[in-house]
């Protein structure tokens, strides 16, 4: 690692939380609520950085039964998922999610309808980040900010018990922390395509945990493509359900809302340019638009476009594990991972049986984030607290960009990230994929990790992030490559029906060697066994 003068600045946790967006900030308040010592550091500041503080969103949001509302919602969202998620886990995200966001009251003013009542389902972004903020400080846990961590440290036996990243404000200066039970909630990662917010979000947990020797799971499902404004970063889709597009010629093409849509606009954006208006939005989103989704209108304002009389141009971002599903292995709700001491929320952990082989949107991934986070939290603090303390020396994991197993090289990181993106965004070699396709993309990606894994040494931010999106960008490829079929997010246009074989979540693992192996999912819980189980 780059050395500094500076001492290194070495703190003790209960629980340490490795990321402060939504899903670290839930985290880190219900670990302090269940009485542990809180640390988190963020790679950004805490309440301004990741996704959320950049959006408007929803949660999903379903009142209990007896109205049966969330038995419809839990069966829709089952038979949804192509075969990949399950009821159970969906029941626990939604009662969750209905039973905690509502004591943000504190900090967040919800706003009222008209009739008076609360929506505490949607948020704004800004303001919500900011509440978490509070929250997190008003139960006594210290933020790190500007600190993105590097490596986890490992006892002897193998379990998480803590770790070291970089002050980046404070002169580059070290930092160390040792804790009970970590919970990495750094993000996903879109591989660099801007979306609004995900600058800090360069799969830095996957890397992590897979060190520490976690699996991912549902890597194949990072295709999802989200439309915006040309030459714009703006990626909320809400305003598009409305809209009417041409092509270059002004004739208005056949492109239907319906889950057929994202395919239907790249083919016609692999012929030429594709434009947009958004004429037939109804009156009463116009109005508010402003106030939902501020950061929407406000690329229209700067251009000097009014989209509801103006055509302008459209592209599709892809959105990766941010929009998709891949992640972290989870072995239960409360996201712990298969190495002990080690725990996983929000778009960190795979989110599979919750949104199944579709995207989760902005409802069921905002819902995930909160529920994940609070769980995380909560069984992290519960494994510290029984934990027997030991004094120990911890080992560091960190390898690529940190400390290579080869010659050390000069490298250089810009045309790493350039790659990574060459290989994880055009529509022909992710949107559209096949097996020649994804071959080609596994070469150059495999020669990219063994640049980083033998020669990267630096041990800058910079180049750990380079290492960490070569090894999503790996885990993506041979996962896609594995599934011989068309389901959901993953297309092949090579095999384009479904395999009923193939219901089943593909686990990837390995940093030098890839390996892929299948796993079953478990059958959908009906809502009567639940009741009986609890």
């Amino acid at each position: 690692m780059v050395s500094s003068s500076l001492e290194e600045l070495s703190l003790t946790a209960d629980v340490l939380i490795v990321g402060g967006g939504m899903a670290g900030a839930w985290a880190a308040t219900s670990a302090a609520q269940a009485g542990a010592k809180v640390v988190l550091a963020d790679k950004g500041y805490c309440g301004t950085s990741g996704v959320t503080a950049a959006a408007g969103p929803g949660h999903w949001w379903v009142p209990p039964d007896p109205s049966a509302a969330r038995d419809a919602a839990v069966a829709n969202r089952v038979a949804a998922g192509l075969g990949l998620g399950e009821a159970e886990w969906m029941y626990r995200i939604l009662d969750q999610t209905w039973r905690t966001l509502p004591t943000l009251a504190r900090y967040y003013k919800f706003a009222v309808d008209d009739e008076g009542r609360v929506n505490h389902r949607a948020v704004r972004g800004p303001e919500y980040m900011r509440a978490l903020r509070q929250q997190v400080l008003g139960h006594g846990v210290t933020i790190l900010d500007h600190s993105p961590v590097l490596e986890l440290l490992a006892r002897s036996d193998g379990s998480i018990g803590g770790a070291r990243g970089l002050r980046r404000q404070d002169g580059g200066r070290s930092y160390r922390i040792e804790a009970g039970a970590v919970v990495l909630a750094a993000g996903g990662t879109s591989f660099l395509s801007h979306l609004l917010g995900s600058h800090t979000n360069t799969g830095d947990g996957y890397l992590m945990a897979a060190e520490a020797g976690a699996q991912m799971s549902g890597m194949e499902f990072t295709a999802a493509y989200t439309i915006a404004p040309a030459h714009s970063t703006m990626t909320r889709s809400m305003a598009y359900s409305f809209a009417t597009y041409y092509d270059s010629d002004g004739q208005e093409l056949d492109l239907p809302l319906g889950p057929d849509q994202t395919i239907r606009l790249a083919r016609a954006l692999q012929r030429g340019p594709v434009y947009c208006s958004l004429h037939r939005l109804p009156d009463d989103i116009k109005a508010r638009l402003h106030t939902i989704s501020p950061n929407v209108p406000l690329v229209f304002d700067r251009w000097g476009i009014d989209p509801y009389r103006d055509r302008f141009e459209v592209t599709l971002h892809n959105d990766g594990t941010i929009r998709g599903i891949g992640g972290v292995r989870v072995h239960d709700t409360d996201g712990a991972t298969a190495v002990e001491g080690l725990f996983v929320a929000g778009d960190n952990a795979s989110r599979e049986k919750v949104a199944g082989a579709i995207s989760g949107g902005g409802n069921v991934n905002s819902a995930w984030a909160l529920s994940s986070g609070v769980f995380a939290g909560r069984a992290a603090a519960r494994v510290a607290r029984s934990a027997v303390r030991r004094t120990e020396r911890l080992r560091p994991l960190g390898r690529a960009g940190l400390r290579p197993g080869g010659r050390p090289q000069t490298l250089d990181v810009a045309a790493i990230r350039s790659s990574v993106r060459a290989e994880m965004h055009p529509f022909d070699k992710n949107l559209f994929r096949t097996g020649p396709g994804l071959a080609a993309s596994s070469r150059i990606l495999d020669d990219l990790w063994r640049d980083v894994a033998e020669h990267g040494h630096a041990g800058t931010l910079a180049l750990r992030e380079a290492a960490a999106l070569v090894a999503t960008a790996r885990w993506s490829v041979a996962t896609a490559a594995a599934r011989n079929e068309s389901r959901g997010l993953h297309r092949r246009e090579d095999c384009p029906a479904q395999d009923p074989g193939l219901a089943a979540r593909l686990l990837s693992g390995g940093l030098d060697r890839i390996r892929v192996s299948l796993d079953r999912p478990s059958p959908a819980t009906r809502p009567d066994q639940l009741e009986a189980a609890s």
